[in-house]
């Protein structure tokens, strides 16, 4: 990799970096309204400072070369030994109002910190860190509020020996970004709480958990119905009770219809074993009732669902095997008849349909294009992306993307989580706890924890024409509890997930929980 000698010109600056962007006069950083040289190619590969733009610091681990996303050059960021290097450009004469910046970006992680700034602007600085993506381009984007006539646009590594980041076709424009849903399932909550378990707040007082999740951001809680489990949780009577709560904490509301009495995801969609036997027919009646009696009692309480899942990670249909893929007009009508039920309580609520394997493009399509074809009514699209199973942050970037262009529906992360480390806290086998299943560039560590959830706020946010809603974080709450292990047919059961979590062994908020602040 080229890396071209250090210049003078960063011992001409003022000693930091925000006094070299404030105090240095427009003309010595070559002030434009309009940003300059955004796709690196003037000036070709090698250019030690890209035409346009302006370096502090290592400025000889600043360079473009050979390799773009768009063009044929890009800026990277790299040296042998460890560096602070900003590469900057300085805009006046803008008119005051909402601006963006849009880039594509790489990096091979490692570094102290990487991220985009928009700053002096005349409010708070603005960043996006770069998520560790070595192969795949992925798009960021940060906003801002013009309030003096200028912005510096700032690309940042504070970086260790060989760390490297690229970044390539920037545009800023008017506009706005960020995302309206920081959630969380909490769907083990009340069975937890039954069976002793403890919730802190960071500084180690016992409180309520919904409450602890509030204080820290969070506004939107995703809860699971199932229409008769054999522990009594889950059930039309405990959504209830826990919406009541969710509600009172000034939260919105996302049911969860699994359709089942177990668990439902892409290898099992049994039918609940009161509907076993039923017609087709009969299956679509069930569909609407048992769906239409919980969300009605849910609006005679006062907390009507905001959104509605119809099914859970229905890549294969769902109540098997009359709604399964294999039938797609028989899954057609379970699913509308679904969405019927969800209409006549409320009209305003949001009816998502909802898959696993968030990072696979072909899969997403083939089911969603077989959904339209035969006349499915949703809202929403739901994806669950877990980066240790379903392909590189590139890959969900793409499909969500592509779900949302192509069916012009808003998307969100339905479920999504990370490990905070990867001993187990009870006697069962965390589902992932060797340092060989995490994704790279992300630690199992409340570091490693808050910058997955970051890096997925930031690639939701970057959905483009505003369509990236927000995440679910799958499952804040579900710590080690004895009693409220993952089988509710067994009371003996252990929690493969306890590590991910977003409450530590002590019982205490993770820092992690920062994540629910992204814009």
């Amino acid at each position: 990799m080229f890396h071209p000698r250090r210049t003078l010109r960063a011992l001409l600056l003022p000693l930091a970096a925000g006094l070299a962007l404030t105090a240095l006069p427009a003309t010595s950083a070559h002030a434009a309204s309009t940003l300059t040289n955004g796709g690196f190619e003037t000036g070709g590969a090698g250019a030690a400072t890209p035409s346009g733009w302006s370096e502090y610091g290592d400025t000889g681990a600043s360079f473009t070369e050979s390799g773009g996303h768009g063009g044929s050059h890009r800026l990277s960021h790299w040296s042998s030994s460890a560096y602070k290097v900003e590469t900057y450009q300085y805009l006046s004469g803008l008119t005051n109002g909402n601006y963006k910046l849009t880039a594509w970006v790489r990096s091979g992680g490692g570094q102290k910190s990487a991220y985009l700034a928009l700053k002096n602007c005349g409010g708070a600085e603005q960043r996006t860190d770069l998520p560790v993506s070595a192969s795949g381009w992925i798009r960021i984007v940060v906003p801002v509020k013009v309030t003096n006539n200028q912005c510096t646009i700032s690309v940042n590594s504070d970086a260790n020996a060989g760390n490297w980041i690229n970044v390539d076709d920037l545009t800023f424009t008017s506009g706005t970004s960020g995302t309206s849903i920081k959630g969380a399932d909490i769907s083990s909550l009340a069975k937890s709480e039954a069976r002793g378990g403890v919730y802190r707040d960071s500084s180690g007082t016992a409180g309520d958990a919904l409450a602890v999740l509030k204080s820290n951001g969070m506004n939107y809680a995703r809860l699971k119905v199932w229409v008769d489990p054999a522990d009594g949780y889950n059930n039309k009577a405990r959504v209830l009770a826990t919406a009541k709560r969710v509600k009172a904490q000034g939260m919105k509301l996302l049911v969860d219809f699994h359709y089942s009495d177990f668990w439902a995801d892409p290898g099992r969609q049994d039918k609940p074993a009161a509907w076993a036997g039923h017609s087709y027919g009969q299956l679509k009646t069930d569909v609407y009732h048992h769906t239409y009696d919980v969300l009605s009692a849910l609006k005679a309480q006062g907390t009507t669902a905001d959104m509605v899942q119809v099914g859970n990670e229905i890549n294969g249909g769902m109540l098997w095997n009359e709604g399964s893929t294999s039938n797609w007009t028989q899954l057609a009508g379970l699913l509308n008849s679904g969405y019927d039920a969800v209409k006549a309580v409320s009209s305003s609520t949001t009816v998502a349909l909802h898959l696993a394997e968030g990072g696979d493009l072909e899969g997403t399509r083939w089911w969603f294009d077989s959904a339209r074809s035969n006349g499915v009514k949703f809202d929403a699209i739901g994806l669950s992306f877990y980066g240790y199973w379903h392909g590189t942050l590139a890959d969900f970037q793409t499909t969500l993307d592509d779900a949302a262009s192509r069916y012009g529906k808003p998307v969100f992360v339905a479920e999504t989580a990370y490990p905070f480390r990867l001993d187990s806290e009870d006697a069962h086998e965390n589902i992932i706890d060797t340092g060989d299943e995490l994704v790279s560039g992300y630690p199992a560590s409340v570091a490693g924890q808050t910058r997955w959830m970051n890096d997925m706020m930031s690639i939701v946010e970057a959905v483009p024409n505003g369509r990236g809603l927000g995440i679910f974080y799958w499952e804040a709450t579900w710590t080690a509890v004895g009693g409220n292990g993952w089988d509710p047919t067994d009371a003996a059961s252990g929690n493969g997930w306890e590590n991910q979590a977003l409450f530590g062994y002590d019982d205490r908020a993770l820092s992690s929980m920062s994540w629910f602040r992204h814009r």
